[in-house]
């Protein structure tokens, strides 16, 4: 389980071989062993000792700010595999063959969002002439994208991120169509969000790239040497690459929380040049979104928990940088 921790005040420490987290005098207990990793989204303290018993269960602490974001994580200093698999990532960035692999998280994402659309429509007959018109013009560009070729990445790697973002752009507007009046928005934005949709949107992405980081250190890969995004001080650029291919639970968590109406226009407060998540609206969006990951569907043949694809994907990538996978393609989910 994913232990989260939103309100303000909040202690945690150890007991035994549990967390004890304390929360307005309120004590509850958790065996370490239930718990895969702890995420702390607000003012809250945690023990020396609490984080030795992380440690010691292979738990990572995450920090999140107000926006989702994690900015920082406690865990241990090992990487889950040999040099070998860094070096050849890095190989793998320069050359034809991550040309390749760029190519298609891209395109894996957008056939996502795509699908997305098609399970949408059928649901919403009114607006299924729209939503077809959208997906058709993504298709477009999805199709231009398989075309762009190169010796390396560096080559198209704008064009890339041109058609990237013509295919977001409609992709947005099919969403801005099919969610309640009332929150309905002028495009995506970002730190801050302008909007309640795009609010909770960030705030999920937030969450799924410390999970993407989690996979990605455990698999042996390196978050720092990315192919699509580029090298910067401090910037995780491949956790920013790999999370195209899972962004689509993220975008299926919040969509369904405001076609059903779940949420509320008192989650959102207002801040400078935009809006943020309250306590309420951070709950609510972290329990669909641990609910949604708990969901098994079948992905290559196998009944697999949504949560444990970033796993297995990251491994399957790790074992194709070193020869062991020959298949370094991807699948849409």
């Amino acid at each position: 389980m994913q232990l989260t921790i939103t309100s303000y005040g909040a202690y945690i420490h150890k007991r035994g071989e549990c967390f004890e987290i304390i929360i307005n005098k309120k004590k509850d207990e958790i065996s370490a062993r239930r718990v895969q990793s702890i995420l702390i989204t607000t003012g809250a303290a945690i023990s020396s000792d609490a984080l030795h018993l992380a440690h010691e269960h292979n738990i990572d602490v995450i920090f999140l700010d107000k926006y989702g974001n994690p900015f920082s994580r406690v865990w241990h200093s090992k990487f889950g595999s040999t040099t070998y698999i860094r070096r050849k990532q890095l190989e793998f960035s320069q050359n034809r063959k991550g040309l390749d692999l760029a190519k298609s998280w891209i395109i894996t994402k957008t056939d996502n969002q795509i699908k997305l659309l098609e399970k949408l429509k059928r649901t919403r007959p009114k607006k299924r002439e729209k939503l077809e018109a959208y997906a058709a013009a993504m298709t477009r560009y999805n199709e231009q994208l398989k075309t762009l070729d190169g010796k390396s990445i560096d080559a198209v790697r704008d064009e890339i991120f041109a058609l990237e973002a013509h295919c977001a752009k409609q992709y947005f507007k099919a969403l801005n169509h099919i969610i309640p009046a009332l929150y309905q928005f002028d495009g995506r934005s970002r730190q801050p969000a302008e909007d309640e949709f795009n609010a909770f949107l960030n705030y999920s992405y937030g969450v799924f790239y410390s999970k993407t980081e989690r996979a990605c250190i455990l698999a042996g890969l390196d978050p720092y040497i990315g192919f699509l995004h580029t090298d910067n001080y401090g910037k995780k650029s491949f956790v920013f690459d790999i999370i195209e291919l899972f962004r689509i639970y993220a975008d299926e968590a919040v969509i369904r929380l405001f076609a059903k109406r779940k949420v509320k226009t008192d989650m959102i407060r207002k801040i400078k040049n935009g809006v943020t998540l309250v306590k309420t609206g951070k709950q609510l969006l972290i329990n669909d979104l641990n609910e949604a990951l708990n969901e098994k569907i079948r992905y290559r043949g196998r009944n697999i928990k949504k949560e444990n694809i970033i796993q297995y994907e990251c491994h399957r990538l790790a074992n194709s940088f070193i020869g062991r996978d020959k298949e370094i393609t991807f699948k849409s989910i």
